[in-house]
C-alpha cells in the first residue's frame, strides 16, 4: 500500500495511506454483486406488477437509472463511501485529505466509462499502479483518490489509552491539535517505529517540536509518546 503527503491545518505534514490495487478491485466486486442483487429484484417485481408495466419504458427507467447513478449518488451523499467501500474500508477523498464537493464526485463519475467501461477496468489498474498516489483518470481530473481506512494501529495505542491519576503534562501546546490530526501522526510514529524507521521518528519529532515551538526532549520515540499522553491528558480535561 502506497502513501501520499496531506498537510493539516497546522501545517504538519502527514501520510495518509493509499487504497491497494485489490482492494478497490475487491470494493469493485462487492457493489457489483450489489448491482446486480438490485436488478434481479427490480425484474421481478416489475414482473410481479403486470406485462405492461414490465415492458415499459417505466420499468427501464427504474432498472437502468439507480445503475447508472449508482456510484455518484452513493459517494456524494455517503461521504466518499458505496457498499462495497464501506465493507472494505475505502474512502474517497480529495488529495489533500479534505472531503470531495460535488463537483468533484461527478468529474470521477464522468470518467468512469474511460476508466473503468471501455477498458474493462484495464486503463484504470494501470493508472493506478503507475501513479502511486491510488488515482484513476477520474481521479486525476477530479483531484482526488482513494485511502484506506482501515486501522493499522494496535488498540492500545489508541488516544485512549488509560494515562496514571498522578499524569502530569509537559506540552500544554498540544492543544493546538485536534483528534484527526493526533490519530494520523499517532498512525506514522507507530509504523516507523514498527519498522524500525529512526530516520522516519527524527523528522516527524523535528517536524511535531516546530509545529508547537518546543524544545524536543531526545530521543524523538518518547518525545513523540510524551505529545501523544499529553494530548490525551487535555482531551480529557475538555
Amino acid at each position: 500500500m502506497d502513501n501520499f503527503q496531506i498537510e493539516t491545518a497546522q501545517n504538519v505534514s502527514i501520510q495518509q495511506n493509499v487504497a491497494g490495487v485489490g482492494d478497490r478491485i475487491l470494493a469493485f466486486f462487492l457493489d457489483s454483486l450489489f448491482l446486480i442483487a438490485y436488478m434481479i429484484l427490480a425484474v421481478l417485481l416489475m414482473s410481479q406488477l403486470g406485462s405492461s408495466l414490465s415492458q415499459g419504458w417505466v420499468s427501464q427507467m427504474i432498472i437502468s437509472l439507480p445503475v447508472l447513478l449508482y456510484y455518484l449518488l452513493w459517494e456524494a451523499l455517503w461521504n466518499g463511501r458505496t457498499p462495497g467501500k464501506a465493507l472494505v474500508n475505502l474512502r474517497v477523498v480529495r488529495v489533500d485529505g479534505t472531503p470531495p464537493t460535488f463537483s468533484n464526485y461527478l468529474t470521477r463519475w464522468l470518467l468512469r466509462i474511460i476508466d473503468i467501461t471501455l477498458g474493462f477496468g484495464s486503463i484504470a489498474i494501470v493508472t493506478i499502479v503507475f501513479k502511486g498516489t491510488g488515482q484513476r483518470l477520474g481521479d486525476l481530473a477530479a483531484n482526488t483518490t482513494v485511502i484506506s481506512e482501515r486501522n493499522r494501529i494496535p488498540h492500545k495505542h489508541t488516544i485512549f489509552a488509560e494515562l496514571p491519576e498522578d499524569y502530569q503534562p509537559t506540552y500544554p501546546q498540544v492543544t493546538m491539535f485536534n483528534d484527526s490530526d493526533i490519530q494520523k501522526i499517532k498512525r506514522l510514529f507507530y509504523d516507523a517505529r514498527a519498522h524500525r524507521e529512526q530516520k522516519v521518528l527524527e523528522q516527524l519529532a523535528d517536524r511535531v517540536s516546530q509545529v508547537l515551538e518546543i524544545t524536543p526532549i531526545p530521543p524523538p520515540a518518547e518525545f513523540i509518546s510524551r505529545v501523544l499522553e499529553d494530548y490525551k491528558y487535555y482531551a480529557e480535561q475538555a
